[in-house]
């Protein structure tokens, strides 16, 4: 009797200690497991949010938005000041791309947690006239404005084509420094759409 007792003990702490090692084990991986997957993708986002967004973008959505701007200004004053079709074409059509441009900067600088763009000229302290902005100065926009018909015409596309090389100097920029993707693929844009527009204001300038 008293060997019975004992190989029965024996057996139930025998089983005692297997039952607690599938626990422990069901626990261990059960805390392991979660605790591997929800550190990687949390890190893995947040370089992959800091790879996409760079103080050229920055300046890049800041910049652009205020030379656009003034591009729009410039196609706006087409109506009325001159009977040219192909300068009319080419205003409307720069308005119609660059306003919805302005748009998209303006929404990203509010994403990126950046103060709203201005289209005040001189507010754009990172911009030189003299560093190949293509910006026009008062006294350009004050000479446009008075002017009608041929020389309108004149100015403006001279002016325009200034503007544009500005344009694609500063997406140039951002192509090449820049590392947010859709702020990149805009300025390819920017660049094929005004080199195009280039050489179209250059073969109506003769």
């Amino acid at each position: 009797m008293r060997t019975k007792l004992m190989l029965s003990l024996a057996a139930a702490a025998m089983s005692a200690l297997v039952v607690a090692g599938c626990s422990n084990d069901s626990t261990d991986s059960s805390m392991d497991g979660p605790s591997m997957d929800s550190s990687s993708p949390s890190t893995s986002e947040s370089e992959s949010a800091a790879a996409e967004l760079n103080d050229a973008d920055v300046m890049f959505a800041q910049m652009m938005y205020p030379h656009h701007a003034q591009a729009v200004e410039m196609a706006a004053m087409a109506n009325g000041r001159t009977d040219n079709p192909e300068v009319l074409k080419l205003a409307s059509a720069i308005e119609a791309a660059q306003q919805p441009e302005m748009d998209r900067l303006t929404a990203w600088l509010a994403d990126w947690g950046q103060p709203a763009p201005s289209a005040d000229m001189g507010k754009m302290s990172g911009m030189d006239h003299s560093a190949d902005s293509g910006m026009m100065t008062q006294q350009d926009m004050d000479a446009l404005m008075v002017a009608s018909g041929p020389e309108f015409d004149r100015q403006w596309l001279t002016m325009m084509i200034a503007h544009h090389t500005g344009a694609i100097a500063m997406a140039n920029i951002e192509i090449a420094d820049g590392s947010n993707p859709d702020a990149q693929q805009m300025a390819r844009t920017i660049v094929d759409t005004q080199q195009q527009e280039i050489d179209t204001m250059q073969s109506l300038l003769g």
